[in-house]
């Protein structure tokens, strides 16, 4: 995302001597991606950021696949997934393939006993329910229902809720997750027919800065194998920094939605992209208005990709059966549309309130044991007449 932004106290010139009050440095670290070739920041930190004092025991992370190869759409009912205390734990990733993990999440209590960090990807966490912040070394960033949070790989974080009743959708990238190119100019601004822009985002404000030494607990995503440490300075020392490579949140209720005469198809919905998938925003629009309009959409084939919607709120007008927290995923090789009833049933409408996120895959997905434990079985012969 090619915005700059800075927080707290940095040098005049990078790379050169800054001093704390007693003389001594403050240590820089450059948080950078695809080498030192991607969007990065600096970082200033009270102590070394390299103090490792020890090395735990690994857990491997890799999702059980109950279906490699998957032909059959499915609904998963996704308020099935079972609350439980731990954030980590509580993730239970569902679909999957070599670019991203999609998952849901239902954490009832705060991190506050470790220290996070994903090394292999990119992640979007949706909120869903629950409110709280997200806690970073880069600052903090407040959330609620309906934010996206889109934290770079290697961030160190925390979050922190205000309940116990939380649910969260996630998709763990393992490419850059991107604003839309189309939305851009070859600055990297977003354009005035993007659907949002910058001034929506929500970026990392309120750095506190600690001092402490000690044992802090740092588990760390690394090759699908989630890794403890004890680092022996407080993650979060950081006392300034600037840069382009931060986390953010957004809020799907900004999403400004495109409407025309006639049916839009999806990519008018997109808000992040990678070179693997997109991820877009189905939001309450103002229906087709050509006077013939069809406002559902029409019959499509996924050729070339898979496609997993996530039912958020509001009624979804071209599905039956659908609830919050439901997922369909609808797979490449067959073509799939509006529910009997519902294509004929648009028309005249001038509205409506749905509100979902879908991700759409270059690549199939797999199906994992999580999913098949919430999976209605049946999904398939909805369009059965």
């Amino acid at each position: 995302m090619p915005i700059y932004h800075k927080l707290g106290k940095i040098p005049q010139k990078r790379h050169t001597q800054f001093t704390k009050p007693d003389g001594s440095l403050y240590y820089e670290q450059l948080f950078g991606t695809i080498g030192f070739d991607g969007m990065s920041s600096l970082l200033y930190h009270v102590h070394r950021p390299t103090q490792v004092s020890a090395i735990g025991k690994a857990v491997d992370l890799s999702p059980k696949i109950a279906v490699e190869k998957n032909i059959a759409s499915r609904k998963l009912i996704g308020f099935d997934v079972a609350p439980k205390d731990d954030f980590l734990e509580s993730r239970e990733p569902m679909l999957v393939n070599s670019d991203v993990h999609v998952g849901l999440a239902a954490p009832k209590k705060s991190m506050t006993e470790y220290f996070y960090k994903n090394s292999d990807a990119d992640e979007m966490l949706f909120i869903h329910k629950g409110t709280g912040t997200l806690k970073t070394f880069l600052g903090n960033i407040p959330f609620e229902y309906g934010d996206y949070l889109i934290i770079p790989r290697g961030m160190i974080y925390q979050i922190e809720f205000d309940t116990e009743d939380n649910r969260i959708l996630f998709a763990e990238s393992f490419h850059p997750i991107y604003t839309p190119k189309r939305y851009r100019n070859w600055f990297g601004q977003l354009l005035e027919h993007s659907p949002f822009c910058e001034r929506d985002y929500k970026l990392p404000q309120d750095l506190q800065t600690h001092y402490e030494k000690g044992e802090f607990v740092m588990k760390i995503k690394k090759q699908g194998m989630l890794h403890t440490l004890v680092y022996a300075s407080h993650p979060f020392d950081v006392v300034g920094w600037d840069g382009y490579n931060f986390p953010y949140g957004f809020s799907i209720h900004n999403f400004e939605s495109i409407t025309g005469r006639v049916h839009q198809p999806p990519p008018v919905h997109q808000t992040f992209e990678t070179s693997a998938f997109v991820i877009c925003s189905f939001c309450p629009r103002l229906y087709d208005y050509h006077p013939k309009a069809i406002p559902a959409p029409y019959n499509h084939s996924n050729i070339d990709s898979d496609e997993v919607l996530y039912y958020v709120d509001g009624d979804f007008m071209s599905r039956t059966g659908i609830a919050p927290g439901y997922i369909s995923l609808h797979p490449a090789g067959i073509p799939h549309g509006p529910h009997p009833g519902t294509y004929e049933a648009s028309i005249g409408k001038t509205k409506t309130e749905e509100l979902a996120v879908m991700i759409d895959t270059f690549k199939p997905l797999q199906v994992t044991e999580n999913a098949l434990k919430i999976d209605d079985g049946t999904y398939y012969k909805s369009w059965v007449e």
